[in-house]
């Protein structure tokens, strides 16, 4: 049976570019480089924890199909905004949204949708 999430397969043109996004820009760790190329890298907080792995969509295709949104938490939205935007993402300030949490929208280098979050859906 099924007994844990290990992740998010991503499939991506430029597998070192989309890595360097999510590191150098976003700031959440590489915990594995993958198979090399980073094709198969994992991208998360902890090795043991569920993250997102990239593949090379050159080497495997693109095995996905759909909307992929992806959604941080972060303790202080405004202050992320900020730093982000000094590391060169270009994207809107966060919002109050209707249920009293922040949120900020933008996507990343492949056009993945991204959420950074400042509170909680469920509280």
């Amino acid at each position: 049976m099924i007994s844990s999430f290990e992740g998010i397969n991503i499939y991506s043109k430029d597998t070192a570019a989309l890595a360097a996004f999510y590191t150098e820009v976003l700031g959440i760790p590489l915990v594995f480089e993958g198979f090399g190329d980073f094709d198969g890298a994992k991208i998360s907080f902890n090795v043991n924890q569920p993250g997102i792995i990239i593949w090379d969509e050159n080497k495997w295709n693109k095995l996905t199909a759909g909307v992929i949104n992806l959604v941080f938490s972060c303790s202080n939205l405004d202050d992320t905004y900020e730093t982000l935007k000094s590391r060169g993402l270009k994207c809107e300030p966060p919002v109050t949204m209707e249920y009293g949490g922040k949120e900020m929208n933008f996507s990343d280098p492949d056009g993945n949708n991204i959420t950074l979050l400042q509170g909680s859906y469920v509280e």
